[in-house]
């Protein structure tokens, strides 16, 4: 996945992490549950294995990626394994949590992927040697950068936030071992969102790689303020999705 992202254009990057990378998810809920329960109580643990090392493993290295759009991907693989432990803890709550997360996921996944290509776009380049200080020359771009940030790794208020609960809430539930492991790749994750935040924005500004500055046009503003107030409509109001989702895990 990482791979290909690198090779999509901007509107593929955002199609891939938005709806595509959801279909596994919505395999795992609409079909290993619903027709095979039985069967996905009997390899959960297995599940708990692979999901685990596929969430610490994708957080370290994300940390030790330099293009732009391959930390983003590796960040995707982390998350999406936090999906998968909520799904198979089996219970109400990682069941709702694991979805709040692939909503949450795609709203700001997709956002981070936009700002990548409106960067690329400028300066033709995702390796990110090549950034550092854009506060001074796009403040624009940087709050909404930020924004999309501190959603993906979860700050309370954000749609990322009531999702990653909600999936160590079940998954504590379950297993208390594989709750704290979550809970660690939740904390890597914090960690490496911060450091790509800081290193692309904030420092001196590196005018022998950029040349034009210029900050967000009035059509890309447009484009990532939808994004933002999804962000913080699911973060704040959860129950809108939490109450339509009630009445479909209630079987479970």
């Amino acid at each position: 996945m990482p791979e290909a992202h690198c090779e999509a254009p901007t509107a593929g990057s955002v199609i891939l992490a938005g709806i595509l990378l959801k279909l596994g998810g919505f395999g795992f809920i609409r079909y290993s549950l619903c027709l095979f329960y039985e069967a996905s109580a009997y390899f959960a643990p297995l599940v708990y294995v692979i999901s685990c090392f596929g969430v610490v493993y994708a957080s370290l290295t994300t940390l030790q990626q330099v293009d732009l759009k391959k930390i983003i991907a590796y960040s995707s693989v982390g998350h999406m394994g936090i999906v998968t432990i909520g799904i198979f803890s089996l219970n109400t709550p990682g069941l709702m949590g694991s979805v709040l997360l692939m909503i949450s996921h795609g709203i700001v996944s997709g956002a981070l992927f936009i700002c990548v290509g409106l960067l690329y776009d400028r300066y033709h380049t995702r390796t990110i040697k090549y950034y550092s200080g854009l506060m001074h020359t796009m403040p624009l771009f940087s709050v909404f950068f930020i924004i999309f940030t501190l959603g993906n790794l979860g700050l309370p208020g954000t749609s990322s936030f009531v999702g990653e609960f909600l999936v160590l809430a079940g998954c504590f539930q379950t297993n208390f071992g594989v709750a704290v492991l979550s809970a660690s790749g939740m904390v890597l994750g914090a960690g490496y969102s911060l450091w790509l935040c800081n290193r692309i924005l904030f420092g001196n500004l590196k005018q022998t790689s950029l040349k034009i500055f210029y900050d967000l046009t009035r059509l890309e503003l447009y484009i990532l303020l939808p994004f933002v107030f999804l962000t913080f409509l699911v973060g704040i109001v959860p129950e809108m999705v939490i109450c339509f989702l009630n009445s479909s895990v209630a079987v479970f």
